[in-house]
């Protein structure tokens, strides 16, 4: 994947996730914001803040969240992000690192 193609991607992978979190913030305490070509999630309590960023030098998109950082691989069979360690794709590996911390499954 050349870098054109892949900041369309991940361009394409965080503007759909922002839209999902948007949308769930009215049944979860947290904030989205979309800046930059980052996306980052804010919590009030537990107090923390994930981010979610392209690394386009390696091709990743990268999620700092719980003191970890996670590389997530393009995928073309699945047309996503993958986390390789879990299969999960982006929203997958998102959604539950957020159910983790707000102690309740949250739906995207």
């Amino acid at each position: 994947m050349d870098e054109q193609e892949f900041k369309k991607q991940a361009d394409s992978a965080l503007e759909s996730l922002y839209k999902k979190l948007s949308a769930a913030t009215d049944k979860y305490d947290f904030e989205p914001d979309f800046n930059a070509g980052a996306l980052s999630i804010e919590f009030e309590e537990p107090k923390a803040r994930f981010v979610v960023s392209p690394n386009s030098p390696v091709r990743q998109i990268w999620v700092s969240a719980h003191s970890k950082s996670f590389k997530l691989d393009w995928v073309p069979a699945q047309n996503a992000f993958v986390l390789p360690e879990t299969s999960q794709t982006l929203e997958q590996m998102i959604a539950g690192a957020i159910s983790k911390h707000l102690g309740e499954d949250i739906h995207l």
